[in-house]
């Protein structure tokens, strides 16, 4: 199929799934179509197993949103449709180069719609079919309309005859809807790539291909390369110096200072983001120094050593946190933060094991950031596949923490683990259970297109 069609085809299918309906299903369905059409009319271009991984958490994707419907699962089928749509159009494009273009194309679609030149085929009409629907429908069509509206204003009864009848079609939302599914439609098959991603693509190469120009490059012009690979080894050895007086008190005051219960979940936050924070900026200063030459210089082993050491003492770091943290969890339970914690602090080591191969192997600092998109698409597709508020509720119930009426009925996709503690309890969760079970009944009631799966096999109450 040609482009055009392909809009045309996706735009028609996108109105007939949301005509008269919230989002729900119907989403899902459009993202399996998007997936089959890219599947059948390109598997010719399906050349690494990427592709086929990313054919695969589409299609779990699409299910998972049609499950649950909440945000995240709709953000990991969004990204796997686009992500598997980029992949196979324009394979030699880092992966990392689809967020500035589909944030563009969101943009220029707007204007490009109405390039009718640059997307519809120019064609001179050869075929007879083509011809005889023109002469012998289309034209009189036209002429038989035109009358028709004529004689109508003319006679009532004869408007009467073609009038009186009800067709119950709300056509200002079904027009809106067709040009958002064509926006769409448009914006997905025909988007466009500035020459400027084209050209500087090689630079979010994994390697360096210019190795011996790249040795004597300096960062600052007023600075030797000596004098700079001093400084970098001064500033390391003061930053470890830092971190470990930091691990120490950090320690002291995790484990051993004995902290207020009312102020504990407010001290372990402010000590979190403390980390988060160290852990991206210890990130920041290795790529700083090491985004070309000192990657290849002799003379840069101090340099290479200290970074080590640097990465090893953030990890430290992490791991303090992460024992902090299921600590914390221990004493009151899960919520959302805390398994939010974990997510980060997982990226964080995984981004810590990266950087460091990054020295060792002399990659570039786009390298770090190809490999980590790839990484933080995998959190994303954990986070919509997983039952969180269930495996919350769960746990909590097992362990008797965290099991406040109010917070398990304020977590998502738990009714049933949450019906059955408060009956044997007998506990009343107020106003956000009562909500909650508005919420249910208003879900079971959408039609089908518009349904979120998991609310079809929750019992209703009588």
């Amino acid at each position: 199929m040609k482009k055009h069609q392909l809009i045309l085809v996706s735009s028609l299918i996108f109105t007939l799934l949301f005509y008269n309906e919230s989002v729900g299903v119907n989403l899902a369905i459009f993202g399996l179509v998007l997936t089959g059409i890219i599947c059948y009319f390109f598997q010719d271009r399906f050349t690494s197993r990427s592709h086929l991984v990313l054919v695969v958490t589409s299609i779990l994707s699409c299910i998972a949103f049609a499950w649950y419907g909440d945000f995240v699962s709709f953000l990991a089928l969004a990204l796997s449709v686009i992500f598997l749509q980029f992949k196979t159009q324009e394979s030699n494009l880092k992966i990392i180069q689809v967020f500035p273009i589909a944030f563009l194309n969101g943009i220029t679609s707007l204007g490009r719609m109405l390039m009718f030149t640059q997307w519809l085929p120019k064609r001179e009409i050869k075929n007879d079919f083509a011809k005889k629907l023109i002469a012998y429908f289309i034209i009189p069509t036209v002429f038989v309309s035109l009358f028709f509206i004529v004689y109508a204003f003319g006679s009532d009864h004869f408007s009467a005859l073609f009038t009186d009848y009800y067709l119950d079609v709300n056509f200002f939302q079904l027009v809106l809807i067709a040009l958002l599914g064509f926006y769409l439609s448009f914006t997905f098959w025909n988007y466009w790539i500035p020459d400027a991603f084209i050209d500087y693509n090689s630079l979010l190469d994994n390697d360096f291909k210019n190795k011996q120009s790249i040795r004597n490059q300096r960062t600052f012009s007023f600075l030797d390369i000596d004098f700079e690979r001093k400084s970098g080894e001064i500033t390391l050895v003061l930053l470890n110096a830092l971190i470990l007086a930091f691990i120490v008190t950090y320690n002291y005051e995790q484990f051993f200072e004995v902290v207020e219960k009312s102020k504990l979940s407010a001290a372990t936050h402010e000590r979190v983001n403390a980390v988060i924070f160290s852990i991206i900026m210890a990130v920041g200063v290795i790529l700083f120094y090491f985004k070309g030459g000192f990657n290849f210089d002799e003379k840069a082993k101090n340099l290479k050593r200290l970074s080590k050491i640097w990465i090893f003492l953030n990890g430290i770091l992490i791991l303090s946190t992460i024992i902090k943290n299921s600590e914390y969890v221990s004493f009151f339970g899960l919520t959302y933060k805390r398994l939010g914690v974990y997510a980060f602090l997982t990226l964080a080591i995984i981004g810590l094991v990266f950087t460091f191969l990054k020295i060792t192997k002399q990659k570039t600092n786009a390298y770090l950031f190809n490999q980590m998109v790839w990484y933080c698409y995998g959190t994303i597709l954990l986070c919509s596949y997983v039952n969180w508020g269930n495996l919350i509720t769960s746990y909590n119930i097992s362990v008797n923490k965290g099991v406040e009426p109010m917070f398990l009925s304020d977590l998502n996709f738990n009714d049933e683990a949450r019906r059955d503690y408060f009956s044997a309890k007998n506990l009343d969760g107020q106003y956000p259970e009562v909500s909650r079970e508005e919420t249910i009944s208003e879900r079971q009631n959408d039609s089908f297109l518009s349904k979120a799966l998991y609310y079809e096999f929750i019992t209703p109450i009588k």
